[in-house]
């Protein structure tokens, strides 16, 4: 049995970049830990390592191909190994379980990370789709069942931090940090011969391919737009984005008083992460810290909506409401899936977006089943696109 000093948590997402340096943070610390499930998608190889080192109870990938390949390698000492929605669900609730990490990337999260929090499972989220897909439905979810919700991405972290002891009715407005990607000042018709590799050289950050190229066109930061506004409860009115190169400041809180509270640090996952592992409590993490001295000129200025089109196109889907971020977002995965197939090019990313919007009629959701249909419509008619190719 584990001590009572550890905390039992479920990794949903373990191969991707935000998994793995979780469970750098349970090494680092593993009187403060244990793994009770992972999930995983088809990194076998990176999987096997991490069911030998941290002994998950339970295990769900994503098809029977992977759970046999598993099972031919772990022989009868393995964990109970699981497949698809239904293996995600029973790893998100497993009964000892006491925050689940949501690192699943796009909206495959909504499912598990809905069904942890009507368990009673306390969330640390980094699934930025989960908000932007079912907002008011989930958040409404975390209040019912009385979880604790603490976000994962450094900018809702850094709002969440810089929010701590302060009034919520005395905030002025939300400034998320946006680095601006490989792109920032790039001449809009040199976006259109953009390549795979170019979109994939972020200058800060080590992440998946996906949230790679949403912070090249910086629908990254439309998603977290939408997330703030149901994390923190504000209209997008309050939110503003600022292009800030550095990496260093990765948020902001204006106060009506005209204070401003920010988080500053390195740009390294591992800081938010561990931080929602550990709050209230901050762990003494072996990085470097920050030299201000050293870092340089730390500079802000105001995205451009015409280069960045996939940001305006978030602002709008937060405005019409409904099932539009959901649509917005499927389409969006899909869109980038393909470039990333070098089906279509870097600007028909949001030429194929804003079509799907523009074909979609809204309704408010009261149910999940209606944000599941509103995502399988929105890819449907964005492959739909793709295939009689993107105007």
């Amino acid at each position: 049995m584990p001590s009572q000093e550890q905390k039992s948590i479920a990794i949903l997402g373990s191969t991707g970049s935000i998994g793995v340096s979780t469970l750098e943070i349970v090494t680092a610390f593993p009187e403060r830990y244990r793994v009770v499930s992972l999930t995983a998608g088809s990194n076998v190889s990176l999987l096997l390592r991490q069911i030998r080192q941290f002994k998950p109870e339970v295990v769900a990938v994503a098809d029977e191909s992977v759970v046999q390949q598993l099972r031919y390698e772990m022989g009868t000492e393995g964990p109970t190994i699981l497949v698809g929605v239904e293996g995600l669900v029973s790893c998100a609730t497993h009964p000892d379980a006491e925050m689940v990490v949501s690192a699943i990337v796009g909206a495959a999260g909504l499912i598990p990370t809905m069904a942890a929090v009507r368990a009673g499972k306390d969330i640390a989220l980094a699934n930025k789709e989960i908000l932007v897909a079912a907002g008011e439905l989930f958040m409404t979810e975390v209040a019912r069942h009385g979880v604790r919700l603490i976000p994962v991405d450094s900018e809702h972290s850094a709002i969440f931090q810089s929010l701590a002891g302060q009034r919520g009715q005395d905030v002025r407005r939300l400034i998320l940090t946006a680095s601006g990607g490989p792109f920032r000042n790039t001449d809009l018709e040199a976006l259109r011969s953009v390549s795979r590799a170019d979109a994939l050289a972020h200058p800060n950050w080590e992440m998946g391919q996906k949230i790679t190229i949403d912070s090249a066109t910086m629908m990254n930061k439309g998603l977290e737009v939408i997330e703030a506004r149901w994390l923190f409860n504000l209209p997008a009115e309050q939110i503003a984005v600022h292009i800030h190169p550095q990496s260093i400041v990765h948020s902001l809180v204006e106060y009506r008083d005209g204070a401003v509270i920010a988080q500053l640090g390195v740009p390294d996952m591992k800081t938010p992460i561990a931080y929602a592992l550990s709050w209230p409590e901050r762990l003494p993490l072996k990085q470097d810290p920050l030299d201000l001295c050293r870092c340089g000129d730390l500079s802000f200025t105001e995205p451009d909506f015409e280069r960045f089109a996939c940001l305006d196109l978030a602002y709008q889907a937060l405005k019409l409401g409904g099932t539009c971020p959901a649509v917005m977002n499927a389409a969006n995965e899909i869109a980038v899936a393909a470039f990333l197939h070098e089906k279509i090019g870097f600007l028909q990313i949001p030429e194929l977006i804003s079509q799907v919007m523009k074909s979609h009629h809204p309704i408010a959701i009261r149910e999940l089943e209606q944000v599941l249909d509103a995502d399988s419509w929105g890819r449907q008619q964005a492959t739909k696109l793709i295939t009689e190719g993107v105007n």
